[in-house]
């Protein structure tokens, strides 16, 4: 059975000149996925009849936020069927703290946090909801079954450097986990609400901390390989002193939670 309810949590911050496009996407998405009904095909992935999206704006100083707020899907408040707008205002804190404010005010039976360029077409939520039919969190993966990788579309520099980190956490935090920076997750309520009430991380490393948290407490994790492209204009701009603090943010998490449990079942 399909939960009744999912949360699409996007962090955003100074993203006035792409939101507006994503949002357009996004929404023209679940219209149609709405009008076409969710039962589609026998077997096929369906999403919950009460869809919200939440932007979540990360303190900007553009008109990122007055962007959201001139939607109308903003003034709808009638659960279930057309999809619903809403936004949160928080002080600028990075994508991990911006994350967190939207998945703690989140109070669906599903959540998912997406990046708020749509790098990961709004097709591929069904994906998501579908494993988490039988687990706690489901991660999105740009590496395919056939081992191709889609982050190839990367500037070399980054993918270098994408390959380096991924490396470094997987033996010191992740395991198994190939891929930790995409930015399409998937969360139960139960599994979202603990996860993030232990979040200390707020910087790119805070999907390691997740995904470290998620195996420490025993949770049911699936990896769902995905659509995804590299859009221009990211936020993240590569440094000495974005790498020092994500070298110091990986080496810290497993000993800002060596006390935590496994949950009991």
């Amino acid at each position: 059975m399909t939960p009744a309810s999912l949360t699409i949590v996007l962090p955003a911050y100074n993203e006035e000149a792409r939101l507006g496009p994503s949002l357009d996407e996004l929404f023209g998405y679940l219209r149609r996925h709405g009008e076409l009904g969710r039962d589609g095909a026998p077997g096929a992935a369906r999403l919950p009849d009460d869809v919200r999206v939440l932007v979540v704006d990360d303190g900007s100083t553009d008109g990122t936020a007055d962007l959201v707020r001139a939607r109308p899907e903003l003034a709808l408040r009638t659960p279930g069927g057309a999809p619903q707008l809403s936004l949160v205002a928080v002080p600028h804190g990075g994508k991990g703290a911006a994350v967190r404010a939207g998945m703690v005010a989140a109070d669906s039976e599903l959540t998912v946090f997406a990046d708020a360029d749509m790098a990961t077409p709004p097709d591929q939520l069904p994906l998501l909801v579908e494993a988490l039919r039988d687990h706690d969190l489901a991660l999105g993966s740009r590496i395919q079954p056939d081992g191709s990788d889609m982050r190839r579309s990367q500037p070399g520099f980054r993918r270098h450097l994408g390959q380096a980190f991924h490396f470094l956490a997987s033996v010191w935090a992740v395991g198994h986990v190939q891929d930790t920076q995409c930015g399409f997750k998937g969360f139960t309520r139960e599994a979202a609400h603990d996860l993030f009430a232990q979040q200390r991380i707020t910087s790119i490393v805070f999907d390691v901390e997740l995904i470290y948290l998620a195996r420490r407490r025993g949770y049911r994790i699936a990896i769902v390989p995905i659509r995804w492209s590299d859009k221009r204009g990211s936020r993240m701009h590569p440094g000495p002193r974005l790498g020092l603090r994500v070298a110091w943010d990986l080496f810290r998490t497993p000993f800002l939670h060596r006390r935590v449990t496994r949950k009991r079942p």
